[in-house]
């Protein structure tokens, strides 16, 4: 028999399942398996894998914008809450990946998405404005993660590899961002395309 399991169980092992196995091997069988549950069981919580996969994708946000800070000028609102998610995706094997594949429509996105859309109100801006300002943001946090952690997976022998090297012969001037890429810190790159970003919201308002 089926031991009784709550929802918040159910997300919680699907998460450290995902940090253990990566998107790829999280399944629903290996969650009720870690569970000590039959498959069936998961869907008194949950309808089907996706709305198990969006309850997981919004507890990967839960601790970003918990708080809005009064009188923050709307730049300082949208580089504290983009490094926010930038790290809270980094918590996670495959965070930024397993985000952009589900993208949920919860409260936490919601929320998220509140803050950085009502400092740009604040500041002047028609909703138009606002809303692609916001989540062009969101895009290149969540983007510019997803390359990050895929970096940070690959092999010393995949850079090194022969078939780069010729690849980077034939095209010098990619080999030098390549090398400024490898000599660089993540965090010099994100906070360059971010404020590259806000300058650009900065000019159209």
């Amino acid at each position: 028999m089926s031991r009784k399991i709550v929802k918040e169980q159910v997300v919680s092992s699907a998460l450290r399942l995902l940090d253990r196995l990566g998107m790829e091997g999280l399944t629903m069988r290996k969650v009720a398996d870690a569970l000590n549950v039959q498959v069936p069981s998961l869907y008194w919580h949950f309808a089907n894998k996706d709305a198990l996969f969006e309850a997981v994708a919004d507890r990967l946000l839960e601790q970003v914008a918990t708080t809005a800070v009064a009188g923050e000028k709307w730049q300082d609102t949208f580089f504290r809450i983009s490094c926010e998610v930038r790290q809270a995706l980094l918590a996670h094997r495959d965070g930024a990946r397993f985000l952009a594949r589900t993208y949920p429509l919860s409260d936490n996105v919601a929320r998220i998405s509140s803050q950085m859309i009502s400092s740009l109100k604040a500041a002047g801006a028609d909703d138009r404005t606002a809303t692609w300002g916001t989540f062009s943001t969101l895009y290149f946090v969540i983007g510019f993660t997803i390359e990050e952690q895929a970096f940070a997976e690959k092999r010393p022998d995949d850079i090194q590899s022969p078939d780069l090297q010729s690849l980077l012969l034939r095209y010098p001037v990619a080999a030098v961002a390549w090398q400024r890429i490898l000599e660089s810190d993540a965090d010099e790159g994100f906070h360059f395309g971010l404020n590259m970003s806000l300058q650009g919201l900065a000019h159209r308002l």
